[in-house]
């Protein structure tokens, strides 16, 4: 079974950055697809962004898009989220969450089809 932990989030101001980490337990994450999901007070949680296995392909919600970065080093384990002009409109609580195989169509967006999870870690954005 394999384990997420989300760090980094924090209390910044509009057009601040913050870059986010998950780390990874209990198994390689090498052949999963990882992606960034948030959830706003009195939200669901939405889709930020996604990074296949092997970091060919990459696709990002609109609201964060040209703002945000995905990556990930499959040697450590680890996923990140670099953010950068951040507003108000970004204050949620950000997931790490790990899809086994590959993706169809658009079912990256979807928080069912991945298999495991973080506990979150808070951005809030604030003035």
């Amino acid at each position: 079974q394999v384990q997420l932990v989300e760090s980094g989030g924090g209390l910044v101001q509009p057009g601040d950055s913050l870059r986010l980490s998950c780390a990874a337990s209990g198994g390689p994450l090498s052949r999963y697809g990882m992606a960034w999901f948030r959830q706003a007070p009195g939200k669901e949680r939405e889709f930020v962004a996604v990074i296949t296995w092997d970091s060919t392909t990459t696709f990002y919600a609109d609201s964060v898009k040209g703002r945000f970065t995905i990556s990930r080093d499959n040697a450590r384990n680890t996923l990140t989220l670099q953010m950068n002009s951040l507003n108000s409109g970004d204050t949620a609580v950000y997931y790490c969450a790990a899809h086994a195989g590959y993706f169809t169509g658009r079912d990256y967006l979807l928080m069912h089809e991945y298999s495991y999870w973080g506990q979150g870690t808070q951005v809030t954005v604030s003035s």
